[in-house]
């Protein structure tokens, strides 16, 4: 009773009950906030990730550009039901370089965290163009007019600058060969040299082999699109990561 009386007090004086909230979430506060001034780094590195490479990060640019993220997260939740249905729940280290991140809250379509070699390019063009042939349930709208949209890339060296300001590690060589590595990723017919100098560069920065995939991505030789990079970006998210040396474990506990 004594406990609660000393509550009445501070209920009837605003100006008491206004300080003792602003000293409990001061100290709240302070609990979580300070130890994170010791920590260097509060993403754990995973060995995989890199850096988009220049055409990987142009169709990103469309993806947030069409609003995509309005209906799709990229970020599969710590959950038994998520994981079933998607894959590995999202580590931290798989959005370290992106600015902004993509996970989202609201799914009017599936979660795309794991959407990278999940479907062959072809069926990415046939969906984005008419995604009612594909899923006839879908309320996407079509974006067939980016097969027609030619890409313009000549920029493309500006946008690695800036992310390299906000941290991610862009080497002066990529940077310096922005351009001729998107060209290169684009086009499998094309010089073998610059294709070899892309991917030494981008899985070298990942150490491992087999991030960097050269395609035709939306089967139209004759020009680089914006289609050929969105699919390009949707076929290496959540790829980077070789889950095999990761379980999916304690998922009981965190429902």
């Amino acid at each position: 009773m004594g406990l609660m009386k000393k509550h009445e007090t501070l209920e009837r004086h605003s100006l008491a009950l206004t300080l003792g909230i602003l000293v409990t979430v001061a100290i709240g506060g302070i609990v979580e906030i300070a130890p994170l001034f010791y920590l260097e780094n509060t993403i754990e590195k995973v060995e995989g990730m890199r850096p988009y490479t220049p055409l990987e990060l142009a169709g990103r640019n469309v993806y947030i550009r069409e609003g995509c993220y309005v209906c799709h997260s990229q970020m599969v939740r710590p959950l038994r039901d998520e994981v079933e249905r998607y894959g590995h729940y999202s580590l931290a280290a798989e959005s370290m370089y992106d600015h902004p991140f993509q996970w989202g809250s609201k799914r009017t379509g599936p979660d795309l965290a794991r959407v990278g070699g999940k479907y062959s390019d072809t069926w990415h063009v046939d969906h984005l163009k008419d995604p009612q042939s594909m899923v006839p349930e879908s309320v996407m709208p079509p974006y067939a007019f980016l097969a027609d949209n030619t890409l313009h890339y000549e920029t493309i060296d500006d946008h690695l600058k800036a992310l390299r300001f906000e941290g991610v590690p862009y080497t002066d060589e990529m940077i310096e060969n922005a351009q001729a590595d998107l060209i290169a990723q684009a086009d499998p017919d094309a010089d073998y040299d610059a294709q070899d100098a892309l991917v030494a560069r981008y899985e070298e920065a990942a150490g491992r082999e087999g991030s960097v995939r050269i395609a035709d991505y939306d089967g139209n030789p004759e020009k680089v699109t914006e289609l050929d990079a969105l699919v390009a970006y949707l076929q290496m998210v959540g790829t980077l990561v070789d889950f095999s040396t990761y379980e999916a474990d304690d998922l009981d506990n965190r429902r």
